[in-house]
């Protein structure tokens, strides 16, 4: 608690420094300050003090106005607000704040040690309770000030007071004349403070919020505290300016630095509050459309509520017919909403070409496209436009910050990269993005909700997905094992591989090779074909990688079984010197690293014999597992920073271990960059 033995030891250690609060950082005026206050958050009406505070200063300033400056205002346009009817003024208090500020000299030093004097008998306030106490004790003097100026020609009473109070000294025309220009900078500095002290009264009221809802709020609360001992040090200069000016005694106080502090302070607070403001508002926007999406409502209406602001027109363009068309027509439709930047490739636009061919005879589903831009530019409506031309669907013509982007970005984790979300006549989500399931599965996940996710996630013939449709080769080998299997003849297996290092291609070519010719496979009727997919392509190889990271994607978060390990194992293949992949049709039989699988296949006249005993693939697999054992070998899993939410952690597919994380960036010196993390 702050003692008179305590004020006496800050004061003593003030003497021992420059304490002009000119000179002084806020640091350092904090670092004083706070040594005054109490947390013992002491209870009054401050709501009802400071209605009164205003109504008063307000007037006041206004017959400063009208005495001063001549100005022709009059008093009964003002309306004055009205104070809780059982309030009791803190009298006693003001007076005692009242005694402190008067008949001060002037200087900086001065004026700093009766505010924090102030600080001390206030201690157990909070700090706008503080500056509105400070004001009020200044109200009561400056309220009265003028109140008797303007009443002393025709009240006796208040001639007697006036001249008591020394009002003649500064009301009569030759004392205005003198000092017309410091009584206008007092009285607008008056008006200034009581601004500053409103809006810290305001910011106060606004820490009822969450500062994760208004991040704005905390550096502007940390504040408070200084700019309450501007607000107060501030009145004190200003009540020592008015004693100057009706004694004529002592040295004039220079308003002018608490002038520039005091606006500056002001301008900060109102942008602080503005950015509270704007902050709160899409706080409660972001709760609302919450709600929305866990309440069922009207597709058209959720969507509405999502995609525009207040004032933009609610139009779509519908990329079939190139005309507009209003959002009625999503009414009762089930909706997918592509969601993607401007960066969006032509290859990712077609991912959903099958989706709109197989639903555009189908009245009950809808796709739409939103663009995310957060600034547009006359180079970027050039490229919606060009993209807009390439999509059958519907799209968003609203050139501004879709309404919703935050809940976007924050609840459904866009990432940039391309995301559907889907929703149903009743606005709820099915999927939070089911652009992967697409990608990989096409139609065969049709309609894309989770349920059908984890009905595809059941199957084990994921490599047919990835690369079957991409390689017509491939989907004629698996016909060739269907066929095979049903013929119960030879047994047919594809060994697809490849890697980053081509010595390594090279030599896994030359002893694949070897071994898929090998007698005694052909004896035990066993058939292998070899693909490389670094021989194919480059787009071959990209749609083959990014079906890989899709299939990832969709699996990321399942229970982690014998196809999520292969899926995560297979892309931590993907920048290592080689990798393969021996399926049986489209069922993976295993994978494995280039060094290890390398040295499965050399070393084939070591396990021969035991596969005319065992068999091919268990044999096959135990030789492979015994290189592993013997061989360490980091794992490396590279996830791009793609839409959607990933796994906190991931469990290493070769040992079960968690992974370690690292985050890496990567540059390609093109117009987006990635990352990843391992």
């Amino acid at each position: 608690m702050a003692t008179k033995h305590s004020l006496k030891s800050l004061f003593h250690r003030s003497s021992e420094s420059d304490h002009n609060p000119l000179n002084m950082s806020d640091e350092q005026i904090l670092e004083q300050i706070y040594s005054t206050h109490v947390h013992s958050h002491t209870k009054f009406d401050v709501d009802s003090l400071f209605i009164l505070v205003e109504n008063t200063l307000r007037r006041s300033t206004l017959i400063v106005e009208n005495v001063v400056q001549g100005s022709k205002l009059s008093l009964e346009q003002l309306e004055d607000k009205i104070p809780q009817a059982n309030f009791n003024s803190p009298l006693c208090t003001l007076k005692q704040i009242s005694s402190e500020m008067s008949c001060k000299p002037a200087g900086e030093e001065i004026a700093h040690k009766t505010t924090m004097t102030i600080l001390v008998k206030l201690a157990n306030y909070e700090w706008d309770a503080k500056a509105v106490l400070t004001l009020a004790a200044f109200a009561m003097e400056y309220g009265e000030f003028w109140l008797l100026a303007q009443h002393q020609p025709t009240d006796p009473i208040a001639k007697s007071v006036a001249f008591l109070k020394r009002v003649p000294e500064l009301t009569r025309p030759a004392a205005l004349q003198k000092h017309r220009q410091a009584i206008i900078e007092l009285n607008n500095l008056v008006k200034t403070t009581l601004l500053v002290i409103e809006l810290i009264f305001e910011l106060e009221k606004l820490t009822t919020f969450d500062t994760k809802d208004v991040p704005a709020l905390l550096p502007a609360i940390e504040q408070i505290p200084v700019d309450v001992y501007w607000a107060i040090i501030t009145i004190v200069a200003i009540e020592t300016q008015i004693d100057y000016l009706t004694t004529e005694t002592g040295n004039k106080q220079d308003l002018s630095h608490y002038g520039q502090k005091i606006n500056i302070i002001l301008s900060k607070l109102r942008k602080q509050i503005m950015l509270c403001r704007q902050q709160i508002e899409e706080a409660e926007y972001h709760h609302r459309l919450r709600k929305f999406f866990q309440t069922p409502t009207e597709i058209m209406e959720v969507f509405k509520f999502l995609v525009f602001s207040k004032d933009a027109p609610h139009q779509l363009f519908d990329g079939a017919t190139k005309t507009t068309v209003e959002i009625t027509e999503l009414k009762k439709k089930n909706v997918y909403l592509l969601i993607s930047t401007l960066e969006i490739t032509d290859e990712e636009i077609s991912v959903l070409r099958p989706v709109y061919e197989y639903i555009k005879s189908n009245d009950q589903y809808k796709i739409v496209w939103i663009p995310i831009v957060e600034e547009w530019s006359e180079k970027l409506h050039k490229r919606f436009e060009v993209l807009k031309s390439k999509m059958p669907w519907y799209v968003v013509q609203h050139f501004g910050v879709i309404a919703g982007y935050k809940y976007i970005k924050e609840e459904w984790h866009f990432k940039k990269k391309p995301m559907v979300v889907v929703l149903n006549p009743q606005g709820k989500v099915q999927h939070a993005n089911a652009f992967h399931l697409i990608h990989v599965y096409g139609m065969k996940a049709f309609p894309f909700t989770i349920a059908d996710q984890e009905r595809i996630d059941r199957e084990i013939h994921w490599i047919g997905s990835v690369v079957g449709d991409s390689h017509p080769h491939i989907s004629t080998w698996v016909v060739v094992w269907l066929l095979s299997k049903m013929q119960i003849r030879d047994q047919k297996y594809i060994l697809i591989y490849g890697g980053s290092d081509k010595e390594w291609i090279q030599q896994f070519t030359k002893y694949a090779t070897t071994f898929a010719n090998d007698g005694a496979l052909k004896e035990a009727n066993i058939q292998i074909e070899l693909f490389c997919v670094e021989k194919e392509d480059k787009n071959f190889l990209r749609r083959f990688w990014s079906g890989i990271e899709s299939l990832f994607v969709t699996k990321a978060h399942n229970t982690v079984d014998a196809v999520t390990q292969e899926v995560q194992r297979m892309l931590s293949y993907k920048n290592e010197t080689g990798w393969a992949v021996l399926c049986k049709g489209s069922s993976v039989v295993m994978s494995g690293h280039g060094s290890t699988v390398l040295k499965t296949v050399s070393e084939f006249d070591k396990w021969k014999e035991a596969m005319l005993k065992k068999g091919f693939e268990p044999t096959f697999k135990e030789h492979h597992e015994r290189i592993v054992r013997t061989t360490h070998r980091c794992v490396h899993l590279e996830i791009p920073n793609i839409a959607g939410k990933m796994p906190e952690t991931i469990k290493c597919p070769e040992c079960g271990r968690t992974m370690e994380i690292f985050i890496s960036y990567k540059c390609c010196h093109t117009d987006s960059t990635s990352i990843s993390i391992h």
